[in-house]
């Protein structure tokens, strides 16, 4: 079977003839009775006695996005899921604006059993939005996340009329909270694609507590996301 989306690069290797790297798992899995089978991920490698690159940066979780110890021919990837933006500088913009947690936007947030959920500033740089927001925990109880959600949905629904949600998927956050501990807090950027949304229509970021019912949700207007801060891009390189 022809491996399809292979990506073919001259790197220095010990290893004489070509190199096949598969990521994770077996080549083939079987799935139940029907024996489904499908490959895995691989990278084709081809081998150079003189390469042109010597590194190439596949994932931003591969260092802290810092300029140190960073080759100086090191090569990244543009992701397409980022709409071609690098995820080295994804990174140090959501740090940025984690790391300066400065409150643009005071109007949009919730507050319901002693749980505080703000959205802190909207900020937009190429074709992503940043999104940073913070949750407040006043209460003595452990507040444990359980998943956020990012959806469009009409303001109004009419009667006996189905509501029509349209799922937005963040593309990447940083310092991901998971728990927020009494008379704590905790500030969480999420990237998630450009979008605007018309007139009639609202976004809802809503997160649930896990095993718990302390559920907190905010709406976001199309006048705010145009509004959304510019990122200066030399100022987080």
């Amino acid at each position: 079977m022809n491996m399809t989306n292979k990506l073919i690069l001259p790197v220095e290797s010990r290893m004489q003839g070509d190199l096949h790297v598969r990521f994770g798992g077996r080549l083939w899995e079987t799935y139940h009775r029907k024996v489904a089978r499908r490959p895995s991920p691989s990278l084709h490698v081809k081998y150079a006695d003189d390469p042109l690159l010597l590194n190439v940066e596949m994932c931003d979780f591969i260092h802290d996005g810092e300029s140190v110890n960073r080759p100086n021919n090191a090569m990244e990837i543009y992701l397409t899921e980022l709409d071609n933006e690098s995820p080295r500088l994804v990174r140090l913009i959501m740090k940025s604006v984690y790391e300066n947690d400065k409150r643009r936007i005071r109007h949009i947030g919730c507050k319901r059993f002693g749980i505080q959920y703000l959205l802190k500033g909207l900020y937009t740089h190429n074709d992503l939005l940043y999104f940073h927001t913070q949750v407040k925990n006043s209460s003595n109880v452990p507040f444990d996340v359980d998943f956020i959600t990012f959806k469009v949905v009409d303001k109004k629904v009419m009667k006996r009329t189905a509501m029509q949600e349209q799922v937005i998927y963040p593309l990447r956050a940083y310092n991901y909270v998971t728990r927020v501990n009494g008379s704590d807090s905790e500030c969480t950027v999420f990237a998630l694609p450009k979008f605007t949304i018309p007139d009639d229509k609202k976004l809802v970021v809503e997160m649930y507590e896990k095993q718990g019912g302390r559920h907190q949700s905010f709406e976001v207007v199309n006048e705010d996301l145009v509004r959304a801060e510019t990122i200066n891009e030399l100022k987080v390189r």
